[in-house]
């Protein structure tokens, strides 16, 4: 799968290539914890994720056209999944991610691991993720 972001296609990758979702769910938790902490001025209802049962808060600034991300839940998982799309979209452009096909997300293998609202929460991070992206595109 090629979804235009390096750091993003490794790990899919590395996701797709784990066949047990123990391992999946290890790795998706130690990404949690490499999660930088959320200032506490993002704590906001602005950037919380909206149909997620967990609190999610996601941040994205534009520096140099490059979109740099943070953000934080309180529940792990969904954390970890939250880190796995910030360091996936990290440093992209905000088009490439407002093109990202959240096909990407089906090849991971995750979904046979998460509980539906887990799943669906992942997407509406994604979403979220993309529509800061639109909002920080260079106008046309």
């Amino acid at each position: 799968m090629v979804t235009g972001s390096d750091a993003l296609d490794r790990i899919v990758k590395r996701l797709a290539e784990t066949t047990d979702p123990r391992r999946r769910y290890e790795y998706v938790l130690w990404l949690a914890k490499k999660l930088e902490p959320l200032p506490e001025e993002f704590r906001q209802d602005v950037f919380k994720v909206r149909g997620c049962v967990s609190q999610v808060h996601v941040v994205g600034q534009l520096h140099d056209g490059r979109l740099h991300w943070q953000g934080d839940s309180d529940a792990q998982i969904t954390k970890g999944l939250l880190a796995l799309l910030i360091e996936g979209l990290e440093g992209l452009t905000p088009e490439a991610v407002v093109g990202l096909d959240p096909a990407f997300i089906a090849a991971t293998g995750l979904q046979a691991s998460l509980t539906p609202s887990r799943a669906n929460g992942f997407l509406n991070i994604l979403r979220m993720m993309q529509s800061q992206a639109a909002a920080l595109q260079a106008p046309a």
